[in-house]
């Protein structure tokens, strides 16, 4: 049987409360400030609208957040270096942290409504597991990680844990660190993981 096609209002509705979401997102101190009413208002749709294309305020923050993280994602999979595939896994594991931690910095009010939605956990989150096996697999591709599996995971974890929502906005929101300070922080602290392998 074909797949349905959504009804064009559907979309339409859909991209309309994408970008009124976003807007409201961008435009506040906090995620917790937007509302699911706000959101209705902005984009000129009912509440219902709203609930029924995502199923709950947590299911629009993760539509919207993998709406922005799209394009990164395609650059991963796909892309030309430093990000693509075809990059050594020596100069690709950095850049994909760095990038990671810059849609992080970009993203920090949805990324932190994500990472501590639903189960309470970041590591529950779908988007985890994909760049946890991304990065364990390109770590096995660095001598020292590549004959042991479990190191390459373990390694992927502690990576990526620098790179959590929560960790972002204290070291930014609270104790002021700029977006290069962080960057430098992360390149020195991931040459000195590829180091010790």
């Amino acid at each position: 049987m074909a797949e349905r096609k959504p009804r064009k209002d559907a979309a339409r509705n859909r991209a309309a409360v994408l970008a009124a979401a976003d807007d409201l997102f961008a435009s506040r101190e906090g995620a917790e400030e937007v509302t699911m009413a706000d959101i209705a208002a902005a984009a000129g749709v009912g509440k219902g609208t709203l609930f029924r294309a995502f199923g709950d305020r947590v299911g629009l923050i993760r539509a919207l957040y993998q709406a922005r993280l799209e394009p990164f994602g395609k650059a991963v999979e796909t892309g030309p270096p430093p990000l693509g595939p075809d990059t050594p896994p020596l100069q690709r594991l950095p850049a994909v942290l760095d990038a990671l931690l810059c849609f992080k910095l970009d993203n920090r009010q949805l990324a932190l409504a994500l990472e501590g939605a639903g189960s309470g956990s970041p590591y529950q989150a779908g988007h985890y597991e994909q760049w946890h096996t991304l990065l364990r697999t390109v770590l096995e591709g660095v001598p020292g990680f590549a004959d042991g599996g479990a190191d390459a995971g373990f390694a992927a974890h502690v990576l990526l844990a620098a790179t959590r929502a929560d960790l972002v906005e204290h070291l930014a929101g609270q104790e002021g660190a700029t977006r290069e300070e962080l960057r430098a922080g992360l390149a020195a602290f991931t040459a000195r993981v590829l180091g010790g392998a």
